[in-house]
C-alpha cells in the first residue's frame, strides 16, 4: 500500500518534514549559541590585557591576565612606562617562561586579534624588584608569595617566652641574691 492510497498527500508530508527539520536546525543553532556565550565568559574579551608566552614558532604557550586597576592580591608594576596590577605568580610565571626559552610580551585584545603592547616584561619587573626572595617555581605553585606558617603550639610557646632579666625570680633564685 502506498502513502497516496492511505490518504497522505506526498507534498504535504514532505513540507511537514522540511518544517520539522528546519525547526530542529534553528533549535540546534540557538542551543549552540547559548553554550558558546556561556563558555566565552572565561575567554578574553575585547579590551583585556594579558602577558602571553609564545614558542619559537610564535605558537601560543600560555597567558596570564594583567589589570588596569588595583584589586585585592595584586601588586602594581610598570611595563613600557604604563602601570598595571598583577599577581606575584604572574611575575614568577614570566620568569619561568623565559627560562623555557619562550618569548613573553604584553598583548592587548582589540576584538580583532592580539596586538603587542610591550616586549620583554620579564626584563622590566622581576620577583626581586617586588622584594620576593622565593624561587619563581614556589611562587607559581603557591599562586603567590608563600606565607610563613606558624604552628599553634609555637605561637603559644613564644607568647610565654621571657628573658631571664624580665622573668620573675623563683623562691630559690631570690634566696641566692640575699
Amino acid at each position: 500500500m502506498s502513502l497516496q492510497e492511505l490518504g497522505f498527500d506526498r507534498n504535504a508530508l514532505r513540507d511537514n518534514l522540511m518544517s520539522i527539520r528546519n525547526t530542529m536546525l534553528v533549535a540546534s543553532v540557538l542551543i549552540m549559541a547559548a553554550a558558546d556565550a556561556f563558555a566565552e565568559s572565561d575567554l578574553p574579551k575585547a579590551g583585556d590585557t594579558y602577558i602571553i608566552s609564545r614558542d619559537e614558532y610564535h605558537g601560543f604557550r600560555g597567558s596570564h591576565r594583567i589589570y588596569d586597576r588595583m584589586s585585592e592580591g595584586l601588586v602594581e608594576v610598570e611595563y613600557c612606562g604604563r602601570p598595571y596590577w598583577v599577581r606575584f605568580a604572574t611575575v614568577a610565571w614570566t620568569q619561568l617562561e623565559v627560562e623555557r626559552e619562550n618569548a613573553v610580551r604584553v598583548e592587548f585584545n582589540r576584538g580583532k586579534g592580539w596586538q603587542p603592547i610591550c616586549a620583554h616584561p620579564e626584563r622590566q619587573v622581576t620577583l626581586l624588584d617586588l622584594g620576593v626572595q622565593e624561587d619563581p617555581r614556589i611562587v607559581v605553585q603557591n599562586d603567590g608569595v608563600p606565607v610563613q606558617r606558624v604552628s599553634r603550639f609555637a605561637a603559644i610557646r613564644d607568647t610565654f617566652r621571657t628573658t631571664v632579666d624580665d622573668a620573675a625570680k623563683s623562691f630559690h633564685g631570690r634566696q641566692k641574691d640575699k
